[in-house]
């Protein structure tokens, strides 16, 4: 694809969240850089929840040098240990397990304050080295970038609020438990965005607690919607064959299997709800006469969705020797290990089984070539 050749059009690439999953998206966006073969940005409009997020930062911070920003978020994660994440020490899993322990069994009379099974300080110093946020500022600049968002959820306000950055009069918005506010991107936004529920700890932004954008979020593409996109390719981070149901009873499921579960819901389901309601609304646009359409505000949106093409559970199996002991531990003691990698699929955060998922994404993104190429070009 020839960049002379590739529409204008407000095009958005939106980034579910999925943990170590994420580094599946890395491998699409190689492929379609690759197939793009110059430096032109094909995302004007650029949005992320949780590790999605990350990713997202990273490409708007290079919006005006694609190839290089793909290039770093290839290295980035290539790279990755789950100490860069978080703490793996057996005595920091060890001293978080036991504040939940002793705050139970003391039935709250000891206060301890547990905020979470694992602390994700290393990831804050790590994002602090490698982000060049002022390149965002550069990009919309340019006119490489027209707005980038990040989603996190609230727990005072229990929305799910988009900041969103840009150069664009575009106003903040309110809708029913969602909301965009228009400020200048920080790390604080990123570790709010993909502050897991219960596995990583909250983040403050101004006078609220944020966790994972996904928990609240009921129409993950609207961001992108309300940035201007009329078109949306989103890259997930799970297939969507579905399990087949058991021909035996099964046993009662662990705390580790439903919380994985819960992580599904949260990064995958509503965002293949919203996406078959857009495509609800566009088959209805299209029954309405031109005249009527205009008056309604409303328009036809495209949307191409690049998904797995094998369940990565199975790539978890054969990496899951690769997290560090001590949070094999506590993914024992919460059910989370073994007939169910779900949990674990999200933090094996080590640089055999992400490139593995980088490579998935890539020949996933190349086996999509046409349908790429034509969504990009229509």
């Amino acid at each position: 694809m020839q960049n002379q050749n590739t529409s204008s059009r407000n095009t958005a690439l939106v980034l579910p969240g999925g943990g170590a999953r994420g580094a599946y998206q890395v491998g699409v966006l190689k492929a379609i850089a690759e197939l793009l073969a110059d430096d032109h940005n094909p995302f004007p409009i650029i949005c992320g929840t949780s590790a999605g997020a990350i990713n997202a930062i990273v490409l708007a911070s290079h919006a005006h040098e694609f190839l290089t920003g793909v290039e770093r978020m290839e290295n980035f994660w290539r790279s990755m240990h789950c100490e860069r994440v978080y703490r793996t020490d057996a005595w920091s899993v060890f001293k978080s397990g036991m504040r939940f322990a002793i705050t139970l069994l003391s039935g709250g009379l000891i206060a301890t304050n547990p905020r979470a099974f694992l602390d994700n300080a290393p990831l804050r110093l790590f994002l602090q080295k490698e982000l060049q946020l002022d390149g965002i500022q550069t990009a919309l600049k340019l006119e490489a970038l027209r707005a980038v968002a990040i989603t996190a959820s609230g727990y005072t306000c229990a929305s799910a609020i988009s900041f969103f950055q840009t150069h664009m009069a575009i106003n903040n918005w309110q809708r029913t438990r969602r909301a965009g506010q228009a400020t200048k991107l920080k790390i604080n936004h990123l570790l709010a965005s993909a502050a897991l529920p219960i596995l990583f700890p909250a983040e403050r932004i101004g006078n609220e607690y944020f966790g994972d954008g996904g928990m609240r979020m009921v129409a993950p593409l609207s961001p992108a919607i309300h940035l201007g996109a009329d078109r949306i390719l989103v890259i997930g981070t799970r297939d969507e064959k579905p399990d087949l149901p058991p021909t035996s009873p099964t046993e009662y499921p662990s705390a580790g299997e439903i919380g994985g579960y819960l992580m599904d819901t949260i990064f995958m389901d509503t965002l293949q709800a919203d996406l078959a309601r857009m495509k609800r609304i566009n088959r209805t646009l299209k029954l309405v006469p031109e005249a009527k359409r205009q008056q309604t505000g409303m328009i036809p949106i495209d949307s191409l969705v690049i998904k797995p093409s094998q369940d990565l559970r199975q790539v978890t199996q054969a990496h899951v020797h690769e997290i560090p002991r001590s949070v094999q531990v506590l993914l024992r003691t919460l059910g989370g290990w073994g007939r169910d990698w779900r949990m674990a699929s999200y933090l094996l955060f080590e640089s055999a089984y992400c490139g593995e998922l980088i490579d998935l994404g890539y020949a996933d993104g190349m086996n999509a070539e046409k349908e790429i190429e034509h969504f990009l070009k229509s």
